[in-house]
């Protein structure tokens, strides 16, 4: 059932809906969820008393304990049978790479030099891992899609070898709509994929040629994102199924290690040619990492309001708390990743909501569950467990509402939504931004492949519909490209750096009107009897088909 056919009279307590319009007290509490009440929150949680709120660490303490004492004021019952926690079982591994990687087997030995020309890490719980002599192979894309007809390994045994590969898919900036999807990525071209599937392939090791267009971030998010402890969820095998190691070259490295391979040009247009095969590069990769292991728990926090009539089904909103802790000191001599935008203001979003239902006059029939998740920086892996390890079951999770790294630049005329194209919660939006003369965008670059990149991805790709959306880039009170110049410097000045610092003279307007939308649509969802569904094409439609019918 679609959305135009669900909007019919809906009873519940005093309150009616009629068609897609939603009552006063609704529009009431929605309009409650002010700027100011969100700001006050991302003071609190991007304060540096919070330390950038990374798991294992005080600040994690202090960050849980706050949202969960926010939770309770919003009138939200423990969700995790009598507990606001959820344990997260993650293993903290701590790389250090030798100073330099040494190529061998050239016309003369290349020596690249640690984060500034490579990042390298290991997910394998051991004391040491080693690329001896280790042949260097190009791999094009890495990607093995069958229903794209494309295979990298095709004929290619990379047992022992290390394997280069590009980031994203082989139809970016390709001008060919009919290769892949065009500019906009699918999994195959993000990087997680390329080091799942180098393991798949037995490769000894996995080295990503970092380029700023098709990563879609510059070298300094790399380079701050996979130096020192990074944490991942605990597995039986240790991650020994996993490639020794897992890096990044920056695309100057690559192109000297290239040409002294007698490989010249666009490395893009080698590998997306149809009749390309890996090639071997003749050359042989020396690199130690050194690791230092710590085990412990972080912390999902969950709260819950209880459905009045079908409280076993629930509406599920995501934000994750967490950001990168404190880091070497920037040119400003700050050390803190204070993470206001990322994600301070979605679990600040989250909270407010939560306010505007416990304001909201009638109780919706559905639970309404609210989950701030750890671990996105890392992987999203709070997100993972939790999908992996539901408190309540997935078939009966109506939709998942993901907030993440809200624009600070006000109200603006359009609401983007990311991945667009995928399901039927695009059209609750749309029927909002109608009654609210806006216009629905979707992905502003569709080849970052922001729909894999937050915490919904984890519940999309087990069937769950995901919605994920932000403000636009056309301002409501400027003109021309000030919503697009404000996205542009937030990207290159404040992401994943020191700087993403909560300001006091920061426009929460556009936060609190993500928040308004999305309270609306819970509560439209709170209250239905269908579950929305995947529009016909997506990937994620199979698999809720098949949770669904059981």
């Amino acid at each position: 059932m679609n959305i135009k056919q669900s909007c019919f009279l809906l009873l519940f307590g005093a309150v009616v809906f009629t068609g897609c319009k939603h009552d006063k007290k609704t529009e009431e509490a929605a309009k409650a969820i002010s700027p100011e009440e969100i700001k006050e929150k991302i003071a609190v949680l991007a304060a540096d008393s919070m330390m950038g709120r990374k798991p294992f660490t005080a600040g994690e303490n202090k960050a849980i304990a706050y949202i969960s004492s926010e939770f309770k004021k919003a009138g939200l019952a423990p969700g995790n049978n009598g507990s606001y926690y959820q344990d997260v079982p993650m293993v903290e591994v701590t790389s250090t790479p030798s100073p330099t990687m040494e190529i061998s087997g050239g016309k003369s030995p290349l020596s690249l030099h640690v984060t500034s020309d490579f990042v390298a890490f290991t997910r394998r719980e051991v004391a040491t891992v080693e690329l001896k002599n280790s042949p260097l192979v190009f791999a094009g894309y890495g990607v093995v899609a069958p229903e794209y007809h494309w295979n990298d390994y095709a004929g290619l045994d990379v047992k022992g070898k290390t394997v280069v590969v590009l980031v994203n898919d082989p139809g970016f900036k390709s001008g060919r709509k009919d290769l892949f999807k065009g500019d906009t990525m699918t999994y195959y071209g993000r990087w997680t994929y390329k080091f799942e599937e180098a393991a798949r392939q037995g490769a000894a090791g996995v080295i990503i040629v970092h380029q700023t267009a098709p990563a879609s971030y510059g070298w300094n998010v790399v380079s701050n994102s996979n130096s020192g402890a990074k944490l991942y969820l605990t597995q039986p095998d240790k991650h020994m199924n996993r490639c020794k190691v897992e890096g990044w070259i920056t695309e100057d490295a690559a192109k000297k290690l290239f040409a002294d391979a007698g490989i010249n040009g666009d490395l893009r247009a080698i590998a997306r040619d149809k009749n390309f095969k890996a090639i071997p590069l003749n050359r042989a990769v020396n690199l130690t990492v050194n690791t230092k292991l710590k085990y412990s728990t972080s912390h999902n926090v969950i709260g819950i309001l209880k459905g009045s009539a079908r409280p076993t089904e629930c509406v599920l909103y995501t934000a994750h708390w967490d950001h990168l802790g404190i880091g070497k000191p920037n040119a400003k001599g700050d050390s803190i990743y204070n993470g206001a935008i990322d994600n301070a203001d979605g679990v600040a979003s989250i909270i407010g909501i939560a306010n505007a239902f416990k304001k909201s006059a009638a109780k919706p029939q559905r639970s309404i569950v609210f989950l701030a998740v750890t671990g996105e920086e890392q992987g999203l892996l709070g997100s993972e467990y939790y999908a992996t390890h539901p408190i309540y079951p997935l078939n009966k999770t109506v939709a998942d509402l993901n907030i993440d790294a809200i624009g600070d630049y006000g109200e603006t005329k359009d609401i983007a939504i990311t991945g667009k194209g995928q399901n039927e919660l695009e059209d609750y939006v749309g029927d909002i931004a109608q009654q609210d003369g806006l216009t629905t965008v979707g992905d502003r670059t569709p080849g970052s492949g922001s729909y894999y990149r937050s915490d919904h991805f984890n519940f999309a790709k087990l069937g769950v519909p995901a919605l994920d959306i932000n403000i636009g880039s056309i301002s409501k009170l400027h003109d021309g490209t000030y919503g697009a110049d404000k996205e542009k410097d937030y990207n290159e000045n404040r992401y994943h750096q020191q700087a993403d610092n909560y300001m006091p003279d920061m426009d929460a307007t556009g936060m609190a009107q993500i928040a308004d939308i999305l309270f609306r649509i819970g509560t439209k969802l709170g209250n239905e009897i269908i579950f929305p569904g995947w529009k016909p094409g997506s990937e994620f439609k199979a698999i809720r088909d098949k949770t669904m019918a059981k």
